[in-house]
């Protein structure tokens, strides 16, 4: 499903991301953890070429992300190509994103009638059919400063989910809500974990990663330090720095 070989990237001198290598296979869900600064959400934006790759290749369901490749040499696509390749990959950021002038039916429908060019009744009904599923059926007409940070929360993965993406990258999706109202967005991840969603989830919800993860992957430094499943990964780690981790983020 997901595949990314050698990826770099740098920021002036600062280099994020040294060397990735990743596999993800469909309808599995990886979780990333790691310290800030570790490189993770850079690893999610440059797999929607939301940022650039330096080195490396980024291939979803074998296709070439941002790129079209002539003999050894890349070429940047052009960006109604780009804009092609991510309407099939959902993202969901950690600040919700809304337009904040559009009620949650119209964030919803947006991007599948603008962008697609998709029947405009057809998506409203089944941009209203999301919002049920996300438990906002009833918010349908309410626009976003009218919402908890749990809620507009939820429109956003409805929002991600009207496009029908092959995967959804999640970066932080809670770490911008108030306590009480990260168990609702997290029942929602639950959800779409259970129906076989491919998913990779930037997070620091021990919790979620155990119960929903199939992989999960500790980085730092812009590195892949660890990974594997749950039970090992956070249970018996076997690098120093992830034990060193977890202890603090456990404690």
């Amino acid at each position: 499903m997901i595949e990314l070989t050698g990826v770099h990237k740098s920021f002036g001198t600062l280099e994020v991301l040294r060397g990735i290598d990743l596999t993800v296979a469909p309808g599995t869900v990886t979780v990333i953890l790691g310290p800030s600064g570790s490189g993770k959400s850079t690893l999610l934006r440059s797999i929607n070429h939301l940022e650039k790759v330096d080195r490396g290749r980024v291939r979803v369901d074998g296709e070439l992300i941002g790129y079209r490749q002539a003999g050894n040499r890349l070429h940047e696509l052009g960006e109604r190509q780009i804009l092609k390749q991510r309407a099939k990959i959902g993202f969901v950021f950690q600040n919700f994103n809304l337009f904040p002038h559009l009620t949650a039916l119209e964030n919803v429908a947006e991007a599948p009638v603008s962008a697609l060019k998709k029947n405009k009744l057809a998506t409203y009904e089944r941009a209203r059919a999301l919002l049920d599923r996300v438990g906002l059926a009833d918010k349908a007409d309410v626009y976003p400063r009218q919402l908890s940070g749990g809620q507009q929360q939820r429109v956003a993965i409805a929002r991600a989910l009207a496009l029908e993406p092959r995967l959804i990258l999640f970066d932080e999706p809670t770490s911008a809500l108030d306590p009480e109202l990260v168990g609702e967005v997290l029942d929602v991840l639950r959800d779409l974990a259970a129906a076989g969603t491919t998913m990779i989830v930037v997070t620091h919800e021990i919790g979620f990663a155990r119960e929903a993860a199939d992989t999960v992957i500790f980085m730092d430094e812009g590195r892949i330090v660890e990974q594997g499943p749950p039970a090992q990964v956070l249970d018996n780690p076997r690098h120093d720095r992830t034990r060193t981790f977890l202890s603090k983020v456990l404690s």
